[in-house]
């Protein structure tokens, strides 16, 4: 089996392989453009993106955007020709507007969950701006492609297909991910590749379709790639980089952790996720952390009622008070015992799919 990148058209990755995006700036420009630097696809993540501008609580929105093209540009330097990508959640506030900007900065791919980017084709119209959706369905997947092919005579470029065991917001309910009774990726992967082939064929073109979620080395990406995958979406593992944009206190509690210290954490937003039980967890749980100021970051957020503030705790974590934060992680983020650098983390990932593709087809 030979291990192709990931085709997007007019533009391809060297390796079958997409850094997750974390935010808030966990991934900036510094990790996303290393990775597309070294033969990936590497993603910026935009949520709360200018948090680190002096305007960013009395002009948001025009503090993320300047902070959106600044971060654009500086990775696509980094990456040499290489593919930036930028995740945007259909749940911020401003979404268009964010959408907007980062197509005329000249992104490469937009990668959108977190809610259906149903309306994402028009905002990206006459740009070579790819679209890519995350899903957590077979169901979804059919839905977005009817919507798109409907409306707006388009179809995806790419397809994420995202499983219950990834880190940040997760597209399945609380009781689902605490049982242990959600639809394994594997399953999920299969489903979506079967219910978009009837597009493709509409198209005449092939949609890559991406799997993410708990998938950490090259034997993880080799079972996915098997099942047809066109390559597999990472994250959590890159925080455990030099170039990954958050500070070193954010990346050493992951080399601190063990596996009992991740759990299922409940987000303001009404959506469950993945995260290091540290001492901010545990307040929450206990009390509750008091609102005093409000970003209105997030469209399903309701700060009067909301039990913290989840901008304020991923900022703060990002920035290494890591006692005051929240640490989005994978299931398999205990695994990370050292920083490392990106090209040490794709070659060992790389090597890993070719040694175990290689053992299997023998």
């Amino acid at each position: 089996m030979k291990i192709k990148g990931i085709n997007l058209g007019d533009i391809s990755s060297k390796f079958p392989i997409i850094q997750g995006g974390m935010g808030v700036g966990i991934s900036r420009s510094c990790l996303a453009g290393n990775v597309a630097k070294n033969g990936g696809i590497g993603v910026i993540s935009a949520v709360a993106i200018g948090f680190n501008e002096k305007d960013y609580e009395t002009n948001t929105l025009g503090a993320n955007l300047k902070a959106l093209r600044d971060e654009i540009k500086k990775a696509r330097e980094i990456a040499s020709g290489g593919i930036v990508g930028l995740n945007i959640m259909v749940a911020v506030q401003n979404y268009k507007e964010t959408v907007v900007e980062s197509v005329k900065a000249g992104i490469d791919l937009i990668i959108s969950g977190a809610g259906l980017p149903l309306e994402l084709p028009e905002l990206v119209k006459g740009s070579k701006t790819k679209i890519a959706p995350i899903v957590s369905s077979g169901k979804v997947a059919n839905l977005i492609c009817k919507r798109w092919d409907r409306k707006y005579n388009v179809i995806p470029d790419m397809i994420v297909v995202e499983g219950p065991l990834a880190g940040g917001h997760l597209g399945y309910k609380m009781e689902e991910l605490l049982n242990n009774t959600a639809s394994k990726l594997e399953e999920i992967l299969v489903d979506v590749i079967n219910q978009i082939k009837v597009y493709e064929d509409k198209y005449n073109r092939k949609i890559p379709v991406i799997a993410a979620g708990g998938i950490y080395d090259g034997i993880d990406a080799a079972k996915f790639l098997k099942l047809g995958a066109a390559g597999v979406q990472i994250g959590t593992r890159f925080i455990g980089t030099k170039e990954c944009d958050a500070h070193i206190n954010y990346k050493e509690a992951f080399v601190k952790a063990s596996q009992e210290d991740i759990q299922i954490v409940k987000s303001p937003v009404g959506m469950p996720g993945r995260a290091i039980r540290n001492e901010f967890v545990k307040r929450v749980e206990a009390k509750g952390e008091k609102i005093l100021k409000c970003t209105n970051c997030l469209v399903p957020c309701d700060p009067n009622n909301t039990p913290y503030c989840i901008s304020k705790a991923l900022i703060n974590a990002v920035k290494g008070d890591v006692d005051n934060g929240l640490l989005f992680t994978g299931t398999n983020g205990y695994r990370i015992n050292k920083i490392s650098t990106v090209k040490e983390i794709i070659e060992d990932i790389m090597e890993g799919i070719n040694n175990t593709l290689n053992i299997a087809d023998n």
